[in-house]
């Protein structure tokens, strides 16, 4: 596929994706709040079947929603369904994956330094973990597992911590991330398609043929809605740690996952609590120590850079600089690259000329030099002496520091 359409069709893609799960995920926190908000009424108040109500003032209007213990005695003419966020934002992140993961897979799927795999390979690992990860999640909920939610959690939690684990060793750490996500993401839409939906259309055809509503299915529903709920911030992490390769390059990268999945999941239980009115004040305090903890381990530990000559070791020219670049990352880094999967150079990053070079040297020393995450992949096979040459040519622009 042309390189210039196909970057148009991952923005498209990618903003659609951006959208759907924006509504998603606020329809989804808005009624987590609704439910953690909804007050009992006082006896003899609310119609038949009302456990509880909430009152809510925005854009100028005051709102009283009330919540059913079970269903109400008549269904009113209009009923509305949230379901098409979900699905479409699966269905658009799953175009995403396809469209430049698995399509280039060589390039962003594998690391001859982790396993040199062929590309079919990869994508079969790939695919094996979203729709196989699916299937061990929904076997456990469905186990007697399920009537202890809490030694369930963990269960879900070393599962996935183990999948993260064996991706590590088997993908480009990147695409370990994304794949990690892409199956925790599956879980959650598959919960609203396969559980809550049925159960909540079920307990409505109860309804419609005058029987009791099945309540089992609403509690199966219930347990895949709080998995949602507190799955939602560690697969957003997913969602941005791309940017951030200090995170999916470090060598503990899928520890770092793990941590950061307690982190978001931790905080959104802190918010649950609070908005019962639950004093649980220690929380967001052990959050937020354990976030500084994990960007405190997580800091590079790179080779450092030392200043030209020293030890013995001879300056770096800048003419030596740019044939190692031209050896690994003009390919990408240039006005028109000739790598297949850009149509132009990543993060609008050129390294054409001396100028471009000297400028990008922190960037280089980040990338190249510290995490080594790049080149991409490593797929010109760039030696540690090569990178060694990169550290002390960057030392010598940037005064070692």
């Amino acid at each position: 596929m042309d390189p210039y359409v196909l970057e148009w069709l991952g923005l498209v893609t990618r903003w659609f994706h951006f959208v759907m799960g924006v509504a998603w995920i606020g329809a989804s926190f808005y009624f987590v709040w609704l439910n953690n908000a909804v007050r009992p009424l006082a006896a003899g108040d609310g119609a038949p079947g009302v456990a509880g109500e909430v009152w809510s003032v925005h854009g100028g209007a005051f709102y009283q929603v009330q919540k059913y213990a079970g269903a109400p005695e008549k269904l009113p003419a209009v009923l509305h369904w949230f379901k098409w966020e979900a699905y479409l934002t699966w269905l658009s992140g799953f175009a995403l994956l396809v469209l430049i993961f698995w399509s280039n897979a060589k390039a962003y799927m594998i690391d001859p330094a982790v396993r040199d795999l062929l590309g079919w390979q990869a994508v079969a690992v790939g695919a094996g973990v979203v729709f196989g990860g699916w299937v061990v999640y929904d076997g456990l909920c469905r186990s007697p597992l399920r009537e202890r939610p809490r030694l369930l959690a963990a269960l879900l939690f070393a599962f996935g911590v183990g999948v993260a684990f064996g991706l590590s060793k088997v993908l480009s750490p990147r695409a370990a991330y994304v794949h990690v996500g892409a199956m925790v993401g599956t879980w959650m839409a598959a919960n609203v398609f396969f559980v809550i939906i049925p159960g909540q259309r079920a307990m409505v055809d109860a309804m419609i043929a005058g029987q009791p509503p099945p309540l089992e299915r609403g509690k199966a529903g219930a347990l895949r809605s709080l998995h949602n709920n507190y799955l939602t911030l560690p697969v957003l992490f997913v969602m941005i740690s791309g940017h951030f390769p200090s995170t999916w390059g470090h060598p503990h990268a899928w520890a770092i996952l793990a941590l950061l999945g307690v982190v978001g999941a931790g905080y959104r239980h802190w918010v649950n609590l609070e908005e019962r009115g639950k004093a649980a004040h220690w929380i967001l305090p052990v959050v937020l120590l354990l976030l500084v903890g994990v960007a405190v381990v997580a800091k590079p530990r790179g080779p450092a850079p030392a200043s030209g000559g020293e030890g013995g070791a001879a300056p770096v020219s800048i003419t030596r600089i740019q044939q190692l670049v031209g050896a690994h990352c003009l390919q990408c880094h240039a006005t028109q690259p000739l790598y297949p999967a850009f149509a132009t150079p990543p993060k609008g990053l050129l390294l054409e000329t001396p100028d471009q070079i000297r400028a990008a040297a922190q960037a280089i020393r980040q990338q190249v030099v510290i995490l080594q995450v790049m080149p991409f992949g490593n797929q010109n096979g760039m030696t540690p002496e090569e990178r060694d040459e990169f550290a002390r040519w960057c030392a010598q622009e940037l005064g070692g520091g």
